[in-house]
Formats: structure tokens, C-alpha cells, sequence
């Protein structure tokens, strides 16, 4: 079982939907944070509203560094080692998306978006992990997705990001179990949070719609089943209904996943039937 009460917790893209959360939640467990993402402006006031809403806990730095590149990834390591305070939870959060067929997304734009959902949990894994295993403790976390699961068009790179994420996680925890750290890999459906406000390129762009609200979920709902999910080592949380029910239907019947998915691609196409 993992502590999060007292445990030290790196959260990435902490001023985001989920990051919010994240903080929130676990400060509420009694964790010390290391909250980083780009805008220092925006992570001060984070912490000085959730501050005055949320007395337990303790944000113990706010850093800033740009996880789309190596050299951010190495600058954050380097930051969070000057505080002398070794890390027990790496929550590698922070993630962006894009919209469009592969082809009409440019490059740079997918480019960034492989480096901060795959690379950038990658590379600070691996810098993490190393005093994690010589201490014989800490736990990695990889926020992916229930696109981890399933590719649907206009987010075939997102999907490409997420696969990957998991099976990155799939790999390392079979590398570092046996120094007793956990690694556990998490699969949100769309949820309300500012992701869904990406940018849009193209084709698919003009002719979509966005998600339907009801099938949207509560981000708050989605943390808190994840926190239980890492408070028992799992290395896969599906953290709401609708990604459980991706996850069993890609194990064991690939054609209804198949069927499901071209249906809601005709609801969500405009001009459509509304009815289906």
C-alpha cells in the first residue's frame, strides 16, 4: 500500500483540470507538493486559493519548467533536487492535445504534444526513478487515457501518446518491482477540463462536433478514484465508467468496441441523425 499522508508528491501541469484536483485532494490527504507547470503567475495563485480553502497538507515549492524538452525535464529534476527533499510520488500529469487529421496537423504542433504525453514522463521516470530504486521506495504515476485504449480519428497523435504511455508503464513497473516501487498507470475518459478546449486543424475540425455533455466527466470524481487506485499499488486505474466499460470491450469483444465507436462518430459528425 502506498501512504499519502506525509508522502512527498511531484505533481506535473499542476495548474491544469486534473492538476487542480490532484492538489487539491492530496492536500487533503496530508501530502507535501511540488507543484510545477509553465506560468509561475498562475501556480502562485493557485496555492494561495487553494491555500485558504484547504489547511492540511503543505505545498512545499511551485517550479516552473517546460516539459517539451529535454532540457526543461533535466531543469525540473535539478530544481526539485536542490530542495534536498527526495520525492515518493511522481505524478506525471501534464499533458496537451490537438484536433485534425494527421496530415493537417503541423508537425511542430504533434511534435510537442509527443514530447510533453510520452517523452517528458519518460525522461523524468527515469531520472526519478533511480533515487527511488536506491531507496527501495516511490511510486511512479502516468496519467494516460481511455485513448490509450481506443484510437478515434482527429486524435490519432493523442492516441499515439497514450498507447504509449502505457505501455511505457506496463514496461518499467516489471523493471522496478523488484526494488519496491510501484508504478500505476491511469485511463480517464474525456472529462470537464480545459483539454477540450485544444486547437482544432482541418478537415475533421469543420465537420465535428465536440462531445456530448452527458458523456463528460466529473474531473473531481476522476482524481479521487485515482488516489485510490495508487493508495493500492494498481498498476491500471480506470477511473469512471465509461473508460472501464473501453477497457473490457477492447479485451474481449474488439468488434462491439468497433461498432460502438463508428456509431458515435456519426452522432458527433455533423448534419447527422440525432437519434443514434
Amino acid at each position: 500500500m502506498t501512504q499519502l499522508k506525509d508522502a512527498v508528491v511531484l505533481i506535473t501541469g499542476a495548474t491544469g483540470g486534473f492538476g487542480q484536483q490532484l492538489t487539491r485532494q492530496l492536500l487533503m490527504t496530508e501530502s507535501r507538493l511540488i507543484l510545477t507547470d509553465l506560468d509561475a503567475v498562475m501556480l502562485e495563485q493557485q496555492r494561495a486559493v487553494i491555500g485558504q480553502e484547504i489547511s492540511t497538507g503543505k505545498v512545499l515549492a511551485c517550479l516552473v519548467a517546460d516539459l517539451s524538452t529535454a532540457e526543461g525535464c533535466d531543469l525540473l529534476y535539478k530544481q526539485v533536487q536542490a530542495l534536498n527533499t527526495p520525492v515518493d510520488i511522481l505524478i506525471n500529469n501534464a499533458g496537451i492535445a490537438v484536433f485534425g487529421r494527421m496530415d493537417e496537423v503541423p508537425s511542430e504542433q504533434w511534435e510537442r504534444l509527443i514530447y510533453i504525453n510520452l517523452l517528458a514522463p519518460m525522461r523524468l521516470s527515469s531520472l526519478f526513478v533511480a533515487d527511488m530504486t536506491a531507496r527501495r521506495s516511490g511510486h511512479i504515476v502516468n496519467i494516460s487515457s481511455a485513448a490509450g485504449w481506443v484510437a478515434i480519428a482527429g486524435l490519432t497523435h493523442y492516441c499515439a501518446s497514450k498507447f504509449g504511455l502505457r505501455g511505457f508503464s506496463e514496461g518499467l513497473l516489471d523493471e522496478v518491482n523488484p526494488y519496491n516501487v510501484r508504478v500505476t498507470a491511469v485511463y480517464p475518459f474525456f472529462s470537464r477540463t480545459p483539454i477540450l478546449q485544444s486547437k482544432r486543424y482541418g478537415t475533421l475540425a469543420e465537420s465535428t462536433e465536440d462531445i456530448p455533455d452527458n458523456l463528460l466527466t466529473d474531473p473531481s470524481a476522476v482524481i479521487r478514484r485515482t488516489l485510490q487506485g495508487i493508495e493500492r499499488d494498481r498498476l491500471h486505474v480506470f477511473p469512471d465508467r465509461v473508460a472501464y466499460t473501453i477497457h473490457l470491450l477492447r479485451r474481449f469483444a474488439p468488434w462491439l468496441l468497433d461498432w460502438i465507436n463508428s456509431r458515435f462518430k456519426r452522432r458527433i459528425h455533423r448534419g447527422t441523425d440525432r437519434s443514434l
